[in-house]
């Protein structure tokens, strides 16, 4: 069922729900179980997402995200003005930003500035509740080893549900063999656990009208810093800037480019179980290559 403009609340309704005055909403995007508007107010626009009920908690990990990323003080997050549900929607209310092009300054800018957020160390890979990695959930069990919890919590978690998916039994073989050989490239790799995004893709930031990089959409946890940068590389949105100023404020560490397929491999699969189609043969050869490189 999508979520047509008719099904957005009364004006009043909406005020009542994120305490400021609504005069008018512009609708500014959605897809079929969320819709986006921008909402004029007596506080200023707002950034509003709806859902069907049931993504009331979904909504809320979204919030507690960028509010652990905000307080992290390393670059801009939209502020959380008000979540919750409203006439049987769920919606998460947003400070609305203006976005701009971005210049090569801006990601220049990012690329140190990502560094300096994942310089926010935890003590465990994890985080405090499960959250969502586009629509899936993402379970974020603490852990105290990275190769144990990247193994199960995320390609475990994903394998399983391409077995319902209707993946190939090849795919699920293999990927099953590399899940449970993938501790092995890490060849004593021992990260400690940053404060990540958990979803950067170049479509999840964005300049502001003053050129800074905001960060949104967020899958927050506790991981390898690697994982966000690998991320980047999938689909492009990343320029040269970005990684020299992440190199020159927090180098990676050697052997870092031998892991961008394995972390990877996760977000792909994840790509499968949500859209089908290309995804399985791309994650197939993932699996194949990061097989062969073990021998």
């Amino acid at each position: 069922m999508s979520l047509r403009s008719e099904a957005v609340p009364a004006l009043s309704t909406l005020t009542g729900a994120i305490g400021s005055t609504v005069h008018c909403v512009h609708a500014v995007g959605g897809g079929d179980h969320r819709a986006a508007y921008r909402l004029d107010t007596a506080d200023g626009p707002m950034f509003f997402k709806c859902a069907r009920a049931e993504g009331e908690q979904m909504f809320a990990a979204e919030a507690a995200g960028l509010e652990a990323l905000a307080a992290a003080a390393a670059l801009r997050i939209p502020g959380v003005r008000a979540c919750g549900t409203v006439d049987g929607l769920a919606f998460l209310a947003l400070e609305w930003v203006d976005f701009t092009a971005a210049s090569p300054e801006c990601e220049q800018r990012l690329g140190r500035q990502l560094a300096k957020l994942h310089q926010v160390l935890g003590e465990a890979f994890g985080w405090d509740r499960d959250n969502t990695i586009g629509a899936t959930r993402q379970v974020n069990t603490w852990q105290r080893e990275w190769a144990r919890f990247f193994a199960d919590q995320r390609l475990g978690v994903q394998l399983a549900l391409a077995r319902s998916n209707g993946a190939t039994a090849r795919l699920l073989d293999r990927g099953e063999r590399l899940r449970e050989r993938s501790g092995e490239l890490f060849a004593g790799h021992r990260p400690q656990p940053s404060l990540l995004h958990g979803d950067l893709w170049g479509g999840n930031w964005a300049a502001d009208d003053r050129g800074q990089p905001v960060l949104f959409d967020p899958a927050v946890y506790f991981g390898d810093r690697e994982v966000d940068v690998a991320m980047t590389r999938l689909f492009g949105g990343f320029g040269p800037a970005f990684y020299s100023a992440y190199d020159a404020e927090w180098p990676l560490v050697a052997g870092a480019g031998s892991r961008v397929a394995l972390y990877n491999l996760y977000h792909v699969l994840n790509h499968f179980n949500l859209f089908g189609g290309a995804y399985h043969a791309q994650a197939q050869r993932m699996v194949d290559a990061l097989l062969a490189e073990l021998g």
